[in-house]
Parts: C-alpha cells; sequence; structure tokens
C-alpha cells in the first residue's frame, strides 16, 4: 500500500469536488467536466492501490 498514492488520491478527489461546486455556482460546464474527471481518477488511483494491496496479501 502506498500511502502517498493514496494521500495524493484523497487530494485529487477534494480538488475534484471543490472544482465541481464552484462551477454549479459561476455555471462553467467545462470547470464541472475537469472537477469529475479528477474525481473519477482519484477513484482509479484509490482502486489501483486496493488491488496491489490484495495481490499482496494473496501472495503472503
Amino acid at each position: 500500500m502506498s500511502i502517498e498514492k493514496r494521500v495524493e488520491a484523497t487530494a485529487k478527489n477534494i480538488e475534484g469536488k471543490v472544482q465541481e461546486a464552484v462551477a454549479e455556482i459561476t455555471g462553467n460546464p467545462e470547470d464541472k467536466t475537469t472537477g469529475q474527471a479528477k474525481q473519477v481518477e482519484a477513484e482509479v488511483i484509490h482502486t489501483k492501490e486496493n488491488i496491489k494491496d490484495q495481490v499482496k496479501e494473496v501472495i503472503e
């Protein structure tokens, strides 16, 4: 498990949520899409780290 990767993913998720919320207020669809994309990217990183953890458990 890479704590650094998980922290990075959590930060990216928060950044995406904030960007999406601001876009809702300003009405900027491009920023909303970018914010959502950051959240998806964060989910991918978390999933990847979870898979790594599961593989390590099986190997050990």
